[in-house]
């Protein structure tokens, strides 16, 4: 195997083309796959009393897996090796479509016979050499850093353990450790096997370690299940590991939250406090002032400029971008967007941008009740009220429609005033059509624009009008029955009750 490795650049072409030479640098196999990341993700999660399975339940907006997969993909790895068994097709459908370029792969473990038993279905999958990171699918939040820590204490020479210490380990594996300052690992004892000395233990194992690749292939071919759960356990490989005379090495966590894993609703609930806890912490520590951070949500991607304002229960999605001094008002819902400075979203606006996206221009005010839909593009100083809708719309420079108004598939231009109650019919039943409101025009209230249909430049629209054809720049039309007044008319009345007999 070869690899070209760029020397120098000598220029560039008029096409944008770049004039380099290279050398051919041959690589062993070990520099070629030095890491493979492994991910168990093929338990039921029965306590979720869920049809679906736990690792695709959501955490900030993205199923667990994918918040474990999406951190691994910045590692390097040769591969993504997720062991999947509960829903599989299901689990192993969504991530390909979530991650369409990381180097995934997918094992099955059917039937499942413990940690070590899941591990084993991985290892045709690993190289061998290197370094092998094991994670699990259901702690969503470990943070890259330790993830690199592992990494590179690892080597490819040592087994490295996370560990954390905590109030409360139920459930956890008890680290046992030895030597004269007690820095040796020498086992791993699970809580369902240890003796009532060892459960005093606070250290316990995350279930996240760094081997040797070649050597956990060993290790995972010796291993045997005569335990309580017959089951065939990973951690048993610490005392393998102890016999080899392979350096084990525990590293304890920066915190409870990164090694938390999720096994009931009460526990994803609890974790998805603790997620926006952080990111509400992260943009205040920015400077952006969020009235109360226990009532704020992110579940995508929040990017916030000077002196930015966000009120209570607001949710974030997908990628929302506020610009410098931007205020958000309680109760709004903001997904693909993007705000520019000075902007003011009132209370109760709901954005969707979906994949077109929203754009809302300098100075703009929405809202309250404002509904934003994709493709709605918002000039400086648009005003956009109580109960308006905008899809797939353009409004330039000081547009106004201030309530009970739709704007489909619609150019507006500068100033134009759209009053109470009208709409645009952009939709034949098959085809969506584009309406053209120039500059300055005003159109009165309850009036509707039968697209395509033009107004030209100054024209006035009578309230009440259907308008079904062009306005000429200017003009004033009116498209509405003439009224009548009949003199002497009487309003029908209900007849008298007959009195009870």
């Amino acid at each position: 195997p070869i690899t070209l490795r760029c020397s120098s650049v000598r220029g560039v072409t008029r096409r944008g083309s770049i004039i380099a030479t290279f050398t051919i640098c041959s690589h062993s196999k070990e520099e070629r796959m030095s890491l493979d990341v492994v991910i168990m993700a093929a338990g039921k999660g029965t306590r979720m009393k869920s049809a679906r399975p736990k690792v695709l339940h959501t955490l900030a907006g993205r199923p667990l897996l994918q918040h474990v997969l999406e951190m691994s993909a910045g590692l390097g790895a040769e591969r993504l090796i997720t062991i999947t068994g509960h829903g599989a097709e299901l689990v192993e459908s969504e991530m390909r479509a979530a991650l369409p370029a990381a180097p995934l792969a997918f094992v099955r473990q059917e039937p499942q016979l413990g940690t070590g038993h899941a591990v084993q279905q991985a290892v045709p999958e690993l190289a061998d050499a290197g370094t092998t990171l094991i994670l699990n699918g259901d702690v969503p939040l470990v943070r890259p850093q330790t993830a690199r820590a592992l990494i590179e204490a690892c080597g490819g020479e040592k087994l490295v353990l996370l560990t954390v210490v905590l109030d409360d380990p139920t459930g956890y594996g008890r680290i046992v450790r030895g030597g004269v300052q007690g820095d040796r690992v020498l086992a791993i004892v699970e809580h369902k096997d240890a003796t009532p000395a060892q459960r005093e233990i606070r250290e316990g194992y995350t279930g996240m370690m760094a081997a040797p690749t070649a050597h956990l292939k060993r290790w995972l071919a010796s291993l045997k299940n005569d335990n309580a759960q017959k089951e065939y356990y990973l951690t048993d490989i610490v005392a393998m590991a102890e016999a080899e005379g392979v350096p084990v090495v525990a590293t304890i966590a920066s915190g409870e939250t990164e090694v938390l894993g999720v096994n009931s609703p009460v526990q994803l609930a609890d974790l998805e406090r603790r997620y926006q806890r952080q990111r509400a912490d992260e943009l205040m520590e920015a400077g952006v002032r969020l009235r109360d951070p226990a009532r704020f949500d992110v579940r995508g991607e929040l990017v916030c400029g000077r002196d930015v304002e966000i009120d209570v229960n607001c949710v974030f999605e997908g990628r929302v971008e506020l610009g410098d001094e931007v205020r958000i008002g309680a109760n709004c819902v903001l997904r693909n967007a993007k705000i520019a400075a000075g902007a003011v979203i009132h209370p109760f606006t709901h954005m969707d941008g979906e994949a077109a996206g929203i754009e809302v221009g300098e100075g703009a005010l929405i809202g309250p009740f404002a509904r934003l839909r994709p493709g709605a593009k918002l000039g400086a100083e648009v005003h956009i009220g109580n109960f308006v809708e905008v899809k797939n719309s353009t409004m330039a420079k000081g547009a106004k429609a201030n309530h009970l108004a739709y704007l489909g598939d619609a150019v507006v231009g500068e100033r134009v005033n759209y009053g109470a109650g009208s709409i645009t019919a952009n939709y034949d039943g098959a085809n969506k059509h584009r309406t053209t409101i120039e500059a300055d025009v005003h159109v009165g209230s309850n009036c509707v624009l039968v697209a395509p249909v033009t107004l030209g430049a100054g024209a006035t629209i009578g309230g009440g009008s259907t308008i079904t054809k062009d306005v000429p720049a200017g003009q004033l039309a009116v498209a509405r029955g003439r009224q009548a007044c009949l003199n002497g008319w009487t309003r029908p009345a209900k007849a008298p009750k007959k009195p009870a007999e």
